[in-house]
């Protein structure tokens, strides 16, 4: 449809049917499935409204949705097709590894290709949208929602927000299997105050702009066709009443045009924040901040068309809303063909098949990190192994928001290891269940794993440390139970379930080669666990293909060769924990414990665990001192910095050589560290490799006390390792720099 079209029909719409495109509603209001019709008036909807919605979500399968738009449109007075929408995270039914798991990957151009599969897979089940990539920046490891994100550097989290949008969107929305993508949640979702979720943010505005906007923006540079806002507040205001976040920051200084939709019930939220009085002005304040669609309150199709015309709403605004969603339906090429992709057949064909499952192996092999690993990596061929813990025989690893994904498509780890020459030595136990007795998830309709009596407990236990001792080695497959994380899992205990720690103690004690296989949608509190075992492959919760992908780690087929996104704690007590944090005006100095006037803890180290970008493999790296090429730079030039990568161990492996920056003296204090690039090089034993970084003034601007993006003459470091703890530095000066704009 052109433009003057879109135009036409949107004159001509009554303004009851404007307003009712900006209502979206579950599926089930347009299945049956909901006679919740009944409270339908308490929630502020009318037959009307349903007749006339713009948009529905939760609705999935190419045949009900294209009956569903077929019997919608018939009866619409302008023929206008509905929006579907779905929160396809990390997978529709072929199931890669949460995005957490992603980010370890450092590969955005894998996630590119997982989104384009899932995209493609959401296309032919009738599909428009998803919710997704959520690129909230974190760094507080008991929200529980951490397993969304890729991370708590603001570059990877954007290089990442960036290639999850090209694929899932491609280059043009009507192009067949692409689907609109909706980056989430704007603003500042990942940093709720104490890690618990829906609760208030407090971050001055600079931290907000320079750290948490970025992967937002890069996300509205790749093209993304909406943004969902965040239930937090800002300043002291709602995300989703908010003018000035919404107007100002996204809109305006961000060049957002595309359509912006309210997370569920968010708009009706801004009440119990104590920001409105009442519906009717919650109405008026997310209209003003410019919300186009309400999802799931029916505050705007109760209120805006009476506020419209006691004047207290312009109707400008409801135009400028509806005629953004009307654009997204004419991008996706709704008005010639309403059910777009939608396809029995190919549903059939596309969803699991063979190439997807292969990308989705390839995915989960790539996220793993090896943590620890005292040579008992990879397991010897020929030898005696048990495989033992809750997760060896449990088709529960696709995480919590792999909300249509079914387990039953999910390998077990037993499966995998039967499947290859190793399961003719292999041994197997459970040892306990997930979740001890005084462990509870409340809150969750889905089915919880199979509980056991105390004598159930004791005998599990009793068979698996027998299966220890036979055996020469032990793979213990442990971790959190996949409803742990996610939304609404906020925990001020990270650590597993103390029936697994037993488990590891009385397994450790009768073998003393044992190799932790991790899993987890966040990073988890594991001193003991990393005390205890030989070797610790964090895995996360790495999807359909998850357990093979293991056991072709395991085994030595792949090396591992995944990075941490996101540091491990040494305790719950340090986080929020993050790398790149700034120095203080009296900052620890590693061997001056002595020294109590300083900013560190009496009782816990200062650093984490494992930092942001550790990860080893199954061979050793020698990075050589940075080498420079000049010292000095201009606006107009760049410099290079390069270091020799080689293989000094027995075995061919991925490393991934990390780029750091520090300013050392600026206008605003800056953080200690700051990626700025990386690389991958696989090596063969023996052999080595030059790695060069080019920098460029670019990447030397921040948010300076101007509140400008722009870079500042003075010294800087050049860090360049195998992880954020390198030390191995070079100096250089800019001297010319450059203005990059308002921030």
């Amino acid at each position: 449809m052109t433009e003057q079209k879109l135009q036409q029909l949107l004159q001509d719409m009554t303004l009851e049917e404007k307003v009712n495109q900006m209502l979206q509603l579950a599926g089930g209001f347009f299945t049956g499935d909901m006679m919740a019709m009944g409270p339908m008036a308490e929630k502020g909807f009318t037959q009307e409204n349903v007749a006339q919605a713009g948009s529905v979500l939760g609705a999935l399968g190419a045949e009900k949705l294209k009956k569903i738009q077929q019997d919608f449109m018939e009866k619409h007075p302008h023929k206008i097709p509905l929006l579907f929408m779905l929160d396809v995270i990390n997978g529709l039914k072929t199931i890669y590894p949460i995005p957490l798991g992603q980010g370890a990957t450092f590969e955005p151009e894998l996630a590119e290709r997982c989104a384009q599969m899932a995209a493609k897979e959401s296309a032919v089940s009738g599909l428009h949208v998803t919710f997704s990539p959520m690129v909230d920046l974190v760094r507080d490891a008991r929200w529980g929602r951490v397993m969304e994100s890729t991370g708590e550097d603001p570059y990877l989290n954007s290089l990442f927000a960036g290639a999850m949008v090209k694929g899932y969107q491609g280059e043009d929305l009507q192009e067949p299997y692409r689907i609109a993508a909706c980056v989430k949640h704007f603003a500042g979702y990942g940093a709720p105050t104490a890690g618990r979720d829906y609760n208030t943010v407090e971050l001055s505005r600079h931290t907000l702009k320079e750290f948490y906007l970025p992967a937002y923006k890069a996300g509205i540079d790749a093209g993304a066709a909406l943004v969902m806002t965040s239930f937090n507040t800002i300043d002291g205001v709602p995300a989703t009443g908010n003018k000035w976040l919404m107007r100002k920051v996204l809109r305006e200084e961000m060049g957002f045009d595309g359509v912006l939709i309210s997370d569920w019930a968010a708009i009706e939220e801004i009440i119990y924040h104590g920001y409105c009085a009442d519906r009717k002005e919650a109405a008026v304040r997310a209209a003003q901040a410019g919300v186009d669609i309400d999802m799931m309150t029916g505050i705007y199709s109760e209120h805006l068309c009476k506020l419209v015309r006691e004047g207290e709403v312009p109707e400008a605004l409801v135009d400028e809303a509806v005629y953004r969603i009307l654009e997204l339906k004419n991008k996706l090429g709704l008005f010639e063909n309403p059910c777009k992709d939608a396809d029995e057949e190919k549903e059939k064909a596309v969803i699991l098949c063979k190439e997807h499952r292969a990308l989705a192996r390839e995915a989960a092999r790539k996220s793993f990190v090896l943590l620890k690993n005292e040579e008992v990596l990879p397991l010897q061929k020929g030898r005696k192994t048990a495989f033992i813990g809750p997760y060896v025989d449990n088709r529960n690893m696709i995480g919590s928001w792999s909300i249509v994904g079914e387990t039953k498509d999910v390998t077990t780890l037993k499966e995998a290891v039967l499947e290859r020459p190793e399961g003719e030595h292999a041994l197997f136990a459970a040892g306990c269940p997930v979740l001890g007795g005084d462990l509870k998830l409340e809150g969750f309709s889905e089915s919880m794993e199979e509980q056991y009596s105390d004598e159930e407990c004791a005998a599990m236990l009793e068979e698996a440390v027998k299966k220890a001792a036979e055996a020469d080695m032990v793979v213990l497959a442990l971790g959190e139970h996949r409803l742990q994380s996610g939304e609404a899992t906020s925990n001020a205990n990270i650590q597993i379930p103390q029936v697994q720690m037993e488990l590891l103690e009385r397994v450790c004690a009768v073998n003393d080669r044992v190799a932790v296989v991790l899993f987890s949608g966040r990073p988890l509190d594991i001193r003991a666990i990393s005390a205890r075992a030989q070797a610790v492959l964090q895995v996360w919760l790495p999807g359909t293909e998850g357990a093979r992908a293991i056991l072709d780690v395991l085994s030595g087929d792949y090396a591992p060769s995944g990075k941490l996104p996101m540091s491990f704690p040494y305790c719950v007590g340090q986080v929020p924990v993050h790398y790149n944090e700034y120095s203080t005006g009296r900052p620890h100095v590693e061997g001056k414990d002595k020294d109590r006037f300083r900013s560190k803890y009496l009782d816990i180290p200062n650093e984490p665990l494992y930092p942001f970008g550790y990860g080893l493999s199954y061979t050793r790296f020698a990075i050589s001192p940075a080498e420079i090429d000049k010292e000095t730079m201009t606006g107009a030039e760049s410099l290079h910095v390069s270091v020799k990568v080689k293989n000094v161990g027995d075995a061919a492996g991925t490393e991934t050589v990390q780029l750091y920056l520090h300013d050392i003296a600026a206008s605003v204090v800056r953080p200690v560290k700051e990626l700025k690039g990386f690389r991958k090089v696989t090596l063969a034993p023996g052999e080595e490799e030059t790695v060069t970084f080019e920098i460029r003034e670019e990447m030397l601007r921040f948010l300076t006390e101007n509140d400008r993006w722009e870079s500042e003459a003075g010294e800087f470091e050049a860090f360049v390792g195998a992880d954020s703890s390198t030390v191995n530095c070079v100096k250089f000066r800019l001297d010319a720099p450059k203005d990059g704009g308002l921030g």
